[in-house]
């Protein structure tokens, strides 16, 4: 009972922040697509191939300084380092809506990467300091769905700012939540669970004695060199590139594929639309990250889920432009589908690593999932302006996803997989 009584505590203290920490993060990322359909590339003069290279800059600052950022978290403070990231990237979001060059747009586009690149490897830091083994593929997954919600309402929020301020004021806008959430979250956060009020001596204790046991199973590795050496991280390097290629070739240009393909769209409509395939996804991660913890395994939740989003991307293709719903609702699928393994996913990292390499290991697989995100957003912007239709785009997004597929499958689980029971329920 009492075991129950700390978990409600920690999952009802600690998840909300967490999830809105990494919604503000999402959203001063995913603007930009709208900026895209809206008019910025007609008021600064910018073509399509440079528009795909703007929107992809992001994520080259994002690649540079996740390890970094993860290391000093590791070893540091989370709860400093978020605290700093707020602050400086609101401010980069809000000045996005100043600019007046192209030069100035792509250089605040570099440093929002920057600033932005620790957040999710300090995220999963964090959450692997509060959550057991049995709890972390939710934990993980209520961390990530500020992802897909915050798109959700970002998307209909975005487009009733631009039509009725304009894309600037829209940028100004929604940077300006994450600098006042800054001290919230400095107010209420603490890095481990010694240093809080809110839990008991005792459950202090037993929560960092099952932590402690479920670190007895993993193999020791003694540095990162190590751990980047090993040929399950490589793998999970070169899967989460692929995986990254589909889905920010997705949510980058969605708003652009929705409006380009549906005749007289507004603004308002494209956003409604462009939502729906991020309400789905926010259903298929909660569900496969539940069966994730229930079953305890995590690459049963990563591979199927993945291919069925590429066999959509597919099948998107081979319907064509002519039959608007029925691509629009493979999208939605393979949006779905494509954002629902991400709590499994970062689950296998801290059960295959010791504590003190899995953060950098999983900030070298997330800075690979960046460079992916760069890729595949560059990639399927200048596939849609070179060809004028997202067609050839589709296959390229749905062979980027066979390929994370097949990676997902020949990834070895680690020997200390399974935890005794006794031990786990202890």
């Amino acid at each position: 009972m009492n075991r129950s009584s700390h978990a409600t505590k920690r999952w009802l203290y600690i998840m909300p922040i967490v999830f809105i920490t990494y919604s503000l993060a999402y959203l001063d990322r995913a603007n930009f697509s709208f900026a895209s359909a809206a008019g910025i590339n007609d008021d600064l003069g910018i073509t399509k191939g440079v528009s795909s290279l703007l929107g992809a800059l992001f994520f080259l600052g994002y690649f540079f300084f996740q390890i970094p950022g993860a290391v000093y978290a590791e070893r540091r403070s989370v709860r400093k380092l978020i605290f700093v990231c707020l602050i400086l990237w609101g401010g980069c979001a809000s000045l996005t809506g100043m600019v007046s060059n192209i030069p100035m747009l792509a250089a605040i586009r570099f440093i929002l990467g920057i600033v932005e690149a620790a957040v999710m490897p300090a995220m999963l830091i964090y959450i692997s300091n509060w959550f057991t083994r049995s709890e972390r593929s939710r934990a993980n997954t209520f961390l990530i769905l500020g992802n897909p919600v915050t798109v959700l309402w970002m998307s209909v929020v975005s487009g009733y700012l631009i039509q009725s301020f304009g894309w600037r004021e829209m940028f100004i806008f929604e940077g300006i939540p994450a600098v006042i959430w800054a001290f919230c979250w400095w107010v209420l956060v603490k890095d481990k669970p010694t240093q809080v009020g809110w839990l008991s001596e005792a459950e202090k204790t037993e929560l960092q004695a099952q932590l402690d046991r479920e670190q007895q199973g993993i193999k020791a590795v003694r540095n990162y060199g190590e751990a980047f050496r090993s040929r399950n991280v490589i793998l999970l390097c070169i899967q989460y590139f692929a995986w990254s290629i589909g889905v920010y070739g997705f949510v980058l240009w969605l708003p652009s594929i929705i409006r380009s393909g549906g005749e007289n769209l507004g603004m308002v409509e494209v956003g409604w639309l462009s939502a729906v395939p991020y309400l789905a996804a926010t259903v298929a991660m909660i569900l496969a990250s539940w069966a994730s913890d229930k079953l305890q395994n995590r690459k049963l939740f990563v591979w199927p889920l993945l291919l069925i989003g590429g066999l959509a991307f597919i099948g998107s293709w081979a319907v064509g432009a002519d039959h608007f719903w029925i691509s629009y609702s493979l999208l939605v699928i393979a949006g779905a589908a494509m954002y629902a393994p991400y709590g499994p996913f970062f689950a296998i990292v801290p059960e295959m690593l010791p504590r003190n390499v899995a953060g950098g290991a999983m900030a070298l697989i997330n800075s690979m999932g960046a460079l992916g995100s760069f890729f595949g957003s560059w990639f399927v912007g200048y596939l849609n302006g070179a060809t004028g239709s997202p067609s050839a785009s589709y296959i390229f997004m749905g062979v980027a996803l066979f390929v994370s597929v097949w990676l997902t499958l020949i990834v070895k689980p680690a020997n200390n997989q399974k935890i005794p029971v006794g031990a786990r329920h202890a």
